[in-house]
């Protein structure tokens, strides 16, 4: 993949990206450098209202003619939100490749932001708020994150209802002309494309502004809460710990630890806590490692009465992986992940995501770079970050009352 890889970032500083492939589809995605960690306090949610308020229409397109010019071609359109990044993409037969191109660029140009859009879209994102908090797996996702960091890392990145409430179209405005430019955006394929005129799709129809994407301080923290909720019968619980950032090659150290700790039905926990104790059906391993921020998560779905057991066998595990890991079980890790690479590469789609995600980092490039960074990782540097676990950790738990 890395023989057929393109970059370039042009003179208004908006970089292009290509992955070129030979089946007829390609992915494309326009990426705006710039999510909830961007965000005040007092306007958490912007990034995200302004990623559905620019399906909404545009001078040329009302919301209709986007998607039908997309869908009818037998394309997918969708967008999302992140902390550090927002994302309008597609995936389409690479024939339509030019008309894909011309939709998307027109959605993050000119935008209408309709005074009656606005309203209704906002009642749309009261509702998907609502969907966090009484879907208990998302809702401790949240709250995990809220234990981790203070300030907007703090809030959801839907916002919230007071959030939202003060968000008005001339708010949403000027952070889209702040924001919103050359410099901050990547395009970024996918597929069966050609580069020169990738290039010369974005020099003719993008200016030279520039704009700056804020950066707003906070903190880390840990903290550990239960809280008691009538109507499920399941305790949800998250365990997380903070780990290296983006750019600091022990992240894949970290990667390691979470996948040896709760990667699958071949991880440690898995096998501890459901096979050997019966505890639990889903136990998941997350990790969210960012630019900015970084961390590593442990999912389990229990009985109110095993929450604290449960938590005590995720501590004693990481205190064994700290002693007792060894060569043996590392290369077998390392194989794991690196063999999880490569069926990842399989989909445009997510290859489309993790170069994007790489590129936010500093170099789409690194990505190609994946498995000779995980064959460095030395034992010690995993066996050091399980240590430190114990006194950098927060918990959370949602319990039935």
């Amino acid at each position: 993949m890395k023989n057929n890889f393109y970059r370039k970032v042009l003179k208004n500083g908006m970089s292009l990206i290509l992955e070129k492939r030979n089946l007829p589809v390609v992915s494309i995605a326009f990426a705006v450098k710039n999510g909830g960690v961007n965000e005040k306090e007092e306007e958490k949610g912007i990034s995200h209202f302004i990623e559905h308020l620019l399906y909404k229409g545009t001078p040329t397109r009302n919301s209709k003619k986007i998607a039908d010019e997309i869908e009818k071609r037998g394309g997918q359109l969708n967008g999302f939100t992140s902390e550090e990044i927002t994302a309008y993409w597609c995936k389409i037969p690479s024939r339509h490749l030019k008309i894909a191109l011309n939709v998307l660029s027109d959605m993050i140009k000119n935008p209408l932001f309709d005074e009656k859009e606005i309203e209704k879209e906002r009642l749309v994102i009261f509702e998907e708020i609502k969907m966090y908090h009484d879907t208990p797996r998302l809702h401790v996702f949240d709250e995990i994150q809220k234990s981790l960091y203070d300030k907007t890392m703090g809030i959801n990145l839907a916002g919230t209802f007071e959030t939202m409430n003060s968000i008005n179209r001339g708010k949403i405005i000027k952070k889209f002309k702040q924001v919103y430019t050359p410099n901050n955006l990547i395009l970024c394929v996918v597929g069966d494309a050609d580069f020169d005129l990738l290039v010369e799709f974005a020099e003719k129809n993008f200016d030279s502004k520039i704009g700056k994407v804020p950066f707003n301080k906070f903190n880390k923290r840990n903290d550990s809460k239960i809280e008691f909720r009538s109507g499920i019968d399941q305790a949800n619980l998250v365990f997380a710990y903070h780990s290296p950032l983006a750019r600091d090659d022990l992240s894949y150290a970290s990667l390691i630890l979470n996948t040896l700790m709760a990667g699958g039905m071949s991880s440690r926990l898995f096998s501890e806590i459901r096979e050997k104790r019966n505890l639990a059906y889903a136990i998941k391993g997350e990790c969210s490692i960012n630019k900015t921020f970084s961390y590593g998560l442990i999912y389990v779905g229990t009985m109110k009465e095993n929450v604290n057991r449960v938590k005590e066998l995720i501590l004693e595990e990481f205190e064994k992986v700290s002693n007792e890991l060894d060569e043996k079980e590392l290369k077998e890790i390392k194989e794991q992940l690196i063999g999880n690479y490569y069926i990842s590469l399989e989909d445009s789609q997510n290859q489309m995501a993790n170069l994007l995600i790489s590129e936010i980092h500093g170099n789409a490039k690194d990505f190609y770079d994946f498995e000779k960074k995980i064959l460095q990782v030395a034992l010690k540097d995993v066996k050091k970050l399980a240590f430190n676990v114990k006194n950098d950790y927060s918990f959370f738990a949602l319990v039935p009352k």
